[in-house]
């Protein structure tokens, strides 16, 4: 039966090749072909289909799915006859060419939906329009996700709800921005949550304190404010804090100045929670709030049970004699105007109000004065007569009720509710056919540019180049790109860009069990995003080789992950740059935020960390899990008595295997987290699991033997090519906010072969992804063509 399958599949693939495929210009050359037979055709054919694949029908979609895993060594899968290295690579590169050539006289750049601003593009335009930081989170709700990424225009749709959304966000911005004389008294409430350490310095804190929070709280109006501040408790009541008696004090600052010191009483309990202070007064604006504790004394403390970083893991010894337990802020609530007393000259206001009426007669004029440039920033072009006529109309309305300044906030509400503003449209020239391609106007190039690379709008230097019709001049726009990545807003790479496609933000949820590590703490996990993000940054700033996220033999550290990796002499809270001796640490692979988020809250996961690998870093995703699959055994399993003696993770991992619906997945991945098993749940370096030696060595899919993280790096550095079209996919992705198709994969790879000329550095990526046919052009079609006629070019 066998044979048959092996023949039949052979046959119907010729036959297929044959009849010349069923795309147009796409046809396997006869060497493509025997290798095919030779070698897959045996699983991949029309009665068994392995994988859900069938060869009968080749297609460039299938063809980019072989080049993808042949190219790893993934496939023929392990244990089957494979060609020789060098066979393969040819194949690959053959295959590669193949698909180029027929997708060359036609490119496909693709058509991405309308695409609406995320919360982090709303934020950052608001940022660069009015000089107003805000906080998006509490305005808009959280945006979906596509291909790992947050900018995708297809999941980025609009809801009546959210539309409102959007209405309210201008309505309470625009009063930020311009202050409100009609402010009631309000209260707003900061959190801390137990998880982040207060034992430390906290940034935005007065020097000498420790532990509290700093936030940045805009007052709508002068006038007087109270601040409470609220503590954590022990379960019974009494005062987390309690035992080191009377002399604790807790400072209010506002813009590191000292507006209250109040005492804490060690006898309050829970009932009568939080203290306050008498009025303050307060100008409007944003302005650094913190709260925090004069630092008493400093030094090692001996105590009945080891200091933790963590230390509200256990707030019920806060009541227990001989413990040293400290104050822990838990919020803080600012409550005013008491009464607005005026509204002072803000930063915001001075960047809107560009002019002033001297006269009734001169409103109109300063109004337009200061709502045209407003209006091309926020629209990202230049502004017609018509496009400020509705806004003058705004604002004699809110003239008409409250005056000059609530006549133009009323107008900025109506710029930042206006779908210019909140979509980024690119509409097609007249007379373009359907299903042709064109090329977008300069000024929609610039959108594309600047949310591509600062996740915000163009600046005016861009805008102008746009307006002037100089930007798909190559030379100008190289120039632009070159002076926007060394531009600090290009910052957004890393935060956005690489915090997605690394997974970081998953950071924010990842709660590694209490009491196997008390150490562990949210002021640690944010010192772990903060170290990748750095090294990205740092590539991208010094436009280093994309390879070096891999090899870099050096990090960044703040003093609470110096600490974790066990590095002297690093003091404070300012990250800066260290060299790595120890060749386990080099590259994200050494990083603890990778090691982190790929663990589960009691151990390591091997099958985690080798999916992470396969999926993020070569862009080969393993099989998804089959149905009903149970759960590792834990060794805490050990007090209900389920297991005979404490197991490694190899050891359980290798029973789990025993299954045969689990061992085909698992002998992909599990060689590869057992490579990173030296690092345990949180990424400290450890060379015992559950009290048994541990064991790193492993045979990778592609053959490569592995006995740690050093021997991974190599082995992934090996499919360098692997590495580099995955950045490249998924970079290209993030520029043009859409889900890359597989027509897509000519331009990532002639994008790569031409980063590879000028020594794979980051900029020559960009470079590439802003040059090619997919960011610079559309395709039409046929609905587009109908709204143009009606939407004109405005």
């Amino acid at each position: 039966m066998r044979i048959v399958w092996l023949f039949s599949g052979i046959a119907l693939f010729a036959a297929a090749a044959a009849h010349g495929q069923s795309t147009p210009g796409f046809a396997a050359s006869a060497g493509q072909r025997t290798l095919l037979n030779q070698y897959c055709a045996y699983c991949h054919n029309e009665h068994t289909k392995s994988g859900g694949m069938s060869l009968a029908q080749l297609s460039p979609d299938l063809a980019e799915k072989i080049v993808r895993k042949v190219r790893v060594g993934l496939m023929p899968p392990p244990g089957m006859p494979r060609p020789a290295t060098d066979a393969a690579r040819l194949f690959v590169t053959s295959l590669e060419t193949t698909i180029d050539t027929a997708a060359g006289p036609q490119p496909n750049p693709g058509r991405p939906a309308l695409h609406r601003l995320n919360r982090t593009e709303y934020a950052n335009s608001v940022r660069d329009l009015l000089g107003v930081q805000i906080d998006v989170s509490t305005l808009l709700p959280a945006d979906d996700m596509s291909h790992g990424f947050d900018n995708m225009a297809d999941v980025l749709t609009m809801s009546p709800a959210l539309m409102e959304g959007y209405v309210r966000a201008a309505g309470r911005i625009s009063r930020e921005a311009m202050g409100d004389p009609a402010a009631r008294p309000i209260t707003s409430t900061y959190s801390i949550p137990r998880v982040l350490s207060q034992v430390r310095h906290v940034e935005g804190t007065p020097l000498g304190t420790r532990g509290g929070m700093a936030v940045l709280h805009d007052f709508p109006a002068d006038g007087k404010y109270v601040f409470k501040v609220g503590f954590y408790y022990s379960p019974t009541g009494p005062l987390f804090g309690m035992n080191q008696g009377k002399g604790q004090q807790i400072e209010i600052a506002i813009d590191g100045a000292r507006v209250a010191l109040l005492d804490i009483n060690p006898a309050m309990t829970l009932a009568r929670d939080g203290i306050k202070t008498p009025p303050i007064d307060v100008k409007a604006g944003p302005q650094r709030v913190s709260a925090s504790f004069p630092q008493k004394a400093d030094g090692p403390i001996e105590d009945e049970y080891r200091m933790v970083e963590q230390s509200l893991v256990d707030v019920s010894v806060g009541t227990v004699p001989g413990m040293t337990t400290l104050p822990h802020l838990h919020e803080l609530s600012i409550t005013g105007p008491a009464k607005v007393e005026g509204i002072s000259e803000t930063p915001s206001r001075k960047r809107i109000l560009t002019c002033k009426a001297a006269a009734p007669r001169d409103e109109i004029p300063c109004a337009k004065q200061i709502l045209a440039p407003l209006a091309r920033q926020a629209y990202r072009r230049p502004v017609a007569e018509n496009d400020l006529e509705p806004l003058l109309t705004f604002f004699q309305s809110g003239r008409n009720e409250g005056g000059f300044d609530t006549g133009i906030r009323t107008a900025l509400q109506a710029i930042l509710a206006n779908p210019e503003f909140v979509f980024r449209f690119e509409r097609a020239p007249a007379g373009v056919a359907p299903g042709a391609n064109y090329r977008i106007s300069d000024l929609e190039l610039a959108s594309r540019l600047s949310f591509f690379l600062w996740s915000g709008p163009p600046d005016e230097a861009l805008l102008s180049a746009a307006a002037q019709g100089r930007l798909h001049d190559t030379a100008v726009l190289e120039k632009q790109v070159r002076r926007m990545l060394a531009d600090p807003r290009a910052a957004a790479l890393a935060t956005n860009f690489a915090g997605q496609w690394l997974h970081l933000q998953n950071l924010k949820i990842v709660n590694p069990d209490l009491f196997e590590f008390p150490d562990f703490d949210r002021t640690l996990a944010n010192s772990m995003r903060r170290e990748t993000e750095l090294l990205f940054e740092n590539v991208v700033r010094e436009d280093r080789s994309v390879l070096e996220l891999l090899t870099a033999d050096y990090t960044f550290v703040d003093e609470r992950l110096a600490k974790h990796y066990g590095m002297p002499n690093v003091m404070g809270s300012r990250f800066r740059r260290v060299t790595l001796t120890d060749q386990n640490r080099f590259g994200v692979l050494g990083h603890s935020g990778i090691l982190t988020l790929t663990s589960t809250a009691l151990r390591t996961s091997p099958v985690q960390r080798g999916k992470y690998v396969m999926e993020v870093l070569l862009g080969v995703p393993p099989p998804p899990a089959p149905p009903n699959v149970p759960a590792l055994p834990e060794n805490a399993d050990l007090r209900t008595g389920h297991v005979a003696r404490p197991l490694s993770v190899r050891e359980r991992l290798e029973e789990h295997r025993k299954s045969p619906a689990c061992a085909g997945c698992h002998k992909l991945m599990d060689p590869i987290g057992f490579a990173l098993e030296n690092f345990d749940a949180v990424g400290v370096w450890r060379t015992n699991d559950s009290g048994f030696r541990v064991d790193p060595s492993g045979t990778m899919f592609d053959g490569a033997k592995l006995n740690g993280p050093a021997t991974l790096r190599q082995a992934v550095l090996s499919h360098s090519d692997a590495f580099l079209g995955t950045f490249t996919e998924n970079l290209l992705a993030y520029g043009l906010g859409r889900v890359p198709e597989s027509f897509d994969m000519p331009v990532v790879r002639a994008i790569g072969r031409e980063a590879s000329r000028n020594g794979n550095r980051f900029s020559a990526y960009v470079l590439g992804i802003v040059k090619s046919a997919p960011f610079q052009m559309r395709r039409a079609e046929e609905s587009e063509l109908a709204s143009t006629t009606t939407e004109g070019n405005r």
